[in-house]
């Protein structure tokens, strides 16, 4: 699956302002609708959660890596920021995966209410 991606910080402004948001463990969830067709997706580590820049990175890596292997998803288009609540090393990679899914399945239960 292509991954589209946000990249405009007036794009992540926007989605922050919307404020639709969904809470798991690991990952908070904010969304907003969109005119196209698919999803579009942005990822936030904060160096509060983890401060070197290599650890932000390898959890912006794991999250790009498991949103590419997803299925993709059957609703229309929503801005999705992805936001890691607390850091996570390789051995929480199935529980990341889990709320991942878990989260992406309570985005497609509330699609049709958002548009």
């Amino acid at each position: 699956m292509t991954l589209h991606k946000l990249k405009k910080t007036d794009e992540f402004s926007s989605v922050f302002s919307f404020k639709k948001r969904i809470y798991g463990e690991w990952l908070l969830v904010n969304i907003k609708p969109n005119l196209h067709d698919h999803h579009r997706y942005g990822l936030v580590v904060s160096k509060k959660t983890a401060k070197l820049a290599v650890k932000r990175n390898y959890m912006k890596r794991v999250l790009r890596e498991l949103l590419r292997v997803q299925p993709p998803p059957a609703t229309s288009g929503f801005d999705v920021v992805l936001q890691v609540r607390k850091a996570f090393h390789h051995e929480d990679f199935s529980a990341i995966q889990r709320d991942l899914s878990q989260l992406l399945a309570r985005l497609k239960k509330i699609a049709p209410v958002a548009q």
